[in-house]
């Protein structure tokens, strides 16, 4: 009988939403957030939002979090093997407050608040849901597993202040499911050996 338990290491436990933009479906990613609302890791709860675009003037990528210890575990942890720009410890963290409005299957928005710009990133026009399962060592090059809840959206906005940031999301397949580079992601477990 196979045991119930996953003998890996749990890493963190929460939600990692994403929205990728390009500036036609299918193309080169012009804007990358990478949404984060953990619930427990070592290095504690909290809200971290990493988000890099080419419609920024000055400061290409930027970290928002309200707990700076727990952007910087993300950093070395996670976001070194998904998306390396977002990995570097040399980046300032900017304090923000973190809130959320809506229900799927209708829309999502997730709120950035700072002291000098809020960012909003909203979802709508959903797929159908499915679970992504990729155990510790199955992915190519990652010891680390994932196993997360998706809502993928065909579309989505990411707005920093009043200024909506260009772009459109793709569509895209994971597996036998009709997915999108802009996905609400819940339930959300890391593991590693």
């Amino acid at each position: 009988m196979t045991s119930p338990v996953d003998p890996n290491q749990i890493v963190l436990t929460g939600e990692n939403s994403f929205i990728r933009l390009s500036p036609q479906a299918g193309g080169e990613q012009t804007t990358r957030a990478s949404h984060w609302r953990v619930l427990w890791s070592p290095a504690g709860a909290g809200h971290v939002l990493y988000l890099k675009s080419d419609d920024f003037d000055r400061d290409p990528v930027r970290v928002y979090s309200d707990n700076i210890a727990l952007a910087r575990y993300l950093q070395d942890e996670i976001e070194s093997m998904l998306f390396p720009e977002f990995a570097d410890a040399a980046l300032p963290v900017i304090t923000a407050e973190f809130s959320k409005a809506g229900g799927v299957p209708n829309f999502w928005n997730e709120t950035v608040a700072a002291a000098t710009e809020t960012v909003t990133l909203s979802w709508h026009d959903f797929l159908t849901p499915f679970m992504l399962n990729n155990p510790a060592g199955g992915a190519s090059g990652r010891s680390h597993g994932v196993y997360s809840c998706f809502f993928p959206a065909r579309s989505a906005q990411i707005t920093v202040g009043d200024r909506a940031l260009s772009g459109v999301v793709s569509p895209e397949t994971r597996g036998p499911a009709q997915s999108s580079s802009a996905c609400i992601a819940w339930s959300e477990t890391w593991v590693k050996p």
